[in-house]
């Protein structure tokens, strides 16, 4: 995490807390000076507190340690914009999970591609006991995501990501293509 940055400037040097009559004392002067260096970067972090809590400006050895806190995974080779992504929206992410907006969303921050989505699934009501049920059993997603490039996709990453996202009773296939002109947005 933090550690002492020589020549960081300190906010509140102990120095100049002293009365004028300790100041001709030139090792309590230098010892000083040698705390101001130790408490430099906590006093400037507690300065900046804020700004180190939030995603989008902490410092890059904070974004992974925000992510604990939010219960979201970020993979160390991702740059880290996308982590920093992927923290900010992990609430939004864990509220809408087990949805297919949510499924959509993990897709995206992840591969930053659209996926085409569809299911088995529906909804209905009735006044009346015994309707038949929406639908089709068993229950199954399947994810296609059209990029320019199938081969750059992680395609064992994305397996892993969806099986995460999906609920555990849903059946689940994955396919990457080609984007094709008349298939949609990519």
């Amino acid at each position: 995490m933090r550690a002492a940055i020589p020549g960081l400037p300190t906010p509140h040097p102990l120095a100049d807390q002293l009365p004028a009559v300790y100041l001709d004392q030139d090792f309590l002067v230098r010892f000083l000076g040698a705390l101001d260096e130790v408490l430099a970067p906590v006093l400037l972090t507690l300065d900046n507190l804020p700004a180190h809590l939030h995603p989008r400006t902490a410092p890059e050895d904070f974004v992974d340690w925000l992510a604990g806190w939010v219960a979201a995974r970020t993979d160390r080779e991702r740059p880290v914009e996308q982590r920093r992504a992927v923290v900010a929206g992990a609430v939004v992410r864990h509220r809408r999970r087990g949805t297919l907006a949510g499924l959509a969303a993990a897709i995206a921050v992840e591969t930053g591609h659209e996926p085409e989505i569809t299911e088995s699934g529906g909804t209905t009501w009735s006044l009346a006991p015994g309707d038949p049920l929406p639908g089709s059993t068993p229950p199954w997603v399947r994810v296609r995501l059209r990029v320019p490039e199938p081969e750059r996709i992680d395609r064992a990453h994305l397996l892993r990501l969806v099986a995460a996202e999906v609920p555990a009773h849903l059946g689940y296939r994955v396919e990457v293509l080609p984007v094709d002109e008349g298939a949609g947005p990519a």
